[in-house]
């Protein structure tokens, strides 16, 4: 009995709740690198606002929505899962939220916030079935790294345009007003061309860009927060960075209410599957909520994880073929879904696993002690809010750029010069910035991989899943096309 008293021992030794000792890491590195995780994220506490408020949503509930959902989250991946990564609401997500949900599809932001709660519960689900196996594998590798890269190009288009650097210049033609948006549908031609150089906004912006450029180069540690606090600074003399019309701490604590569970409200949850004819559309785009927000997770994890040890190649085989949560990894990516139905909760997009995590742990960071440091630091950020609400778009536009450019990185992964490999990526990456939307970016690459199969002779190599995705996509557009 004795002998067999060895199988029941901690994982790591008394008193080192972080296994620091076995993980060859210190209290002093964890410190560093965790210090270092969140000057490289923390922009989102800036940029997150400033695109959710647009919705509507207001700037202070937002604030610190995207702060204690973060916190949650990060507390989640290293006390549950001894990781060292940290979560926030995801760029991207945000962005598919306010352009396509809200603005595009014409859903409240309230029911925004209700399909990003279920988006949650659903990722859950799949994190402790097989399901998440099967997904997995019905995605192909190429499709998955497109869509990371699209993403990118749509966020970098997106804060091109926030910065004012581009205008469009349409031709005669007839103008329809949707007065459900206040957005004008035009059947004319659109040109984009740059903006003359010769106001103050666009001046900052460009001013942001370059700093932002030079501290990414140099690579200073976090670069992008630095850029968009001197790119405020400057903004100062020049009549752009003002706290006439700041949001005191006082006044995001009461703003939260508005948002904090408006998604089981009406509208929200009430509201959301009331409309029968609207039903696909719901479905489709709680689904590329899903999509999203599972890969991007999955590819960091992956990506930084296996080149430093933290995850082994036998936590990847038993995320593939086992269930529940016998390796570090399954812990992880529960975190990761917990803390978006969390976030939805609050009042904020999809909170997912950040890249820049791997800042932190090319610092040494190897446990949860670093998400734990991120955390408390985030904590502390929130009583900053009359500072960052005074910082204006100009300033955080930059950083959208900068965030899109790395990015593009996944499309490394595409075989360009196979056409097999290159159509259905195109309209996966590329044509979702043109059609400004990610859901439609990733239904059109669907639907060439599997015209591409089906013509090459090569159509039993398209998995059941797929299938079944494709064929929900193209009854949104039939749908879309008869309401």
């Amino acid at each position: 009995m004795a002998q067999n008293s060895n199988e029941f021992r901690p994982t790591h030794p008394k008193g080192d709740f972080f296994d620091l000792k076995g993980q060859n890491t210190k209290v002093s590195t964890e410190i560093t690198a965790g210090t270092t995780t969140f000057f490289a994220m923390a922009y989102i506490i800036i940029v997150n606002p400033n695109m959710l408020q647009q919705t509507g949503m207001p700037w202070g509930a937002v604030f610190l929505a995207t702060i204690i959902a973060s916190v949650i989250g990060t507390l989640i991946m290293g006390l549950f899962a001894n990781v060292p990564y940290a979560q926030a609401p995801g760029m991207g997500l945000n962005a598919f939220f306010t352009f396509t949900v809200c603005f595009g599809l014409g859903f409240a932001w309230q029911e925004a916030l209700a399909m990003v709660f279920l988006c949650g519960l659903i990722n859950v689900i799949i994190t402790v079935t097989k399901i998440r196996k099967l997904i997995i594998k019905a995605i192909p590798v190429s499709l998955q790294h497109a869509i990371g890269g699209g993403i990118g190009i749509f966020i970098a288009y997106i804060g091109i345009k926030n910065a004012g650097l581009i205008q469009f210049t349409s031709d005669p033609g007839t103008y329809v007003l949707d007065e459900a948006s206040g957005t004008v549908v035009a059947s004319s031609a659109a040109v984009p061309a740059i903006v003359t150089l010769n106001t103050p906004a666009v001046w900052l912006a460009l001013i942001g860009l370059v700093l932002t450029i030079v501290l990414l180069v140099l690579k200073v540690k976090g670069a992008i927060l630095i850029s968009i606090i001197a790119t405020a600074l400057i903004g100062i003399p020049m009549g752009l960075t003002s706290m006439a019309n700041t949001t005191s701490f006082g006044d995001a604590i009461n703003q939260l209410p508005t948002t904090f569970c408006a998604a089981f409200g009406n509208p929200g949850m009430g509201s959301l599957f009331s409309d029968a004819s609207k039903l696909p559309l719901v479905l489709m785009t709680i689904f590329a909520f899903s999509l999203s927000d599972t890969f991007d997770t999955i590819g960091t994890f992956i990506g930084t994880g296996r080149k430093t040890g933290i995850f082994s190649d036998e936590d990847q085989q038993a995320l593939e073929k086992g269930k529940g949560f016998r390796s570090k990894m399954d812990k992880a990516l529960f975190a990761d879904s917990t803390a978006t139905s969390i976030g939805a909760i609050l009042g904020t997009s999809n909170t997912t696993t950040y890249v820049e995590s791997a800042a932190g742990i090319g610092a040494g960071g190897r446990t949860g002690l670093t998400s734990v440091v991120t955390a408390v630091l985030f904590i502390l950020s929130a009583f900053f809010s009359p500072l960052l609400s005074a910082i204006p778009s100009a300033a955080t536009a930059p950083a959208l750029i900068a965030v899109g450019i790395m990015m593009l990185s996944s499309f490394k992964e595409v075989e360009w010069t196979d056409l097999n490999e290159a159509i259905p990526a195109f309209f996966a990456g590329i044509f979702m910035a043109i059609c400004y939307s990610i859901s439609y970016g990733i239904a059109a690459g669907f639907i060439f991989y599997c015209i591409v199969k089906v013509f090459r002779g090569k159509a039993k190599e398209i998995h059941p899943i797929l299938w079944v995705c494709t064929a929900l996509f193209i009854l949104n557009f039939v749908v879309l096309a008869i309401i």
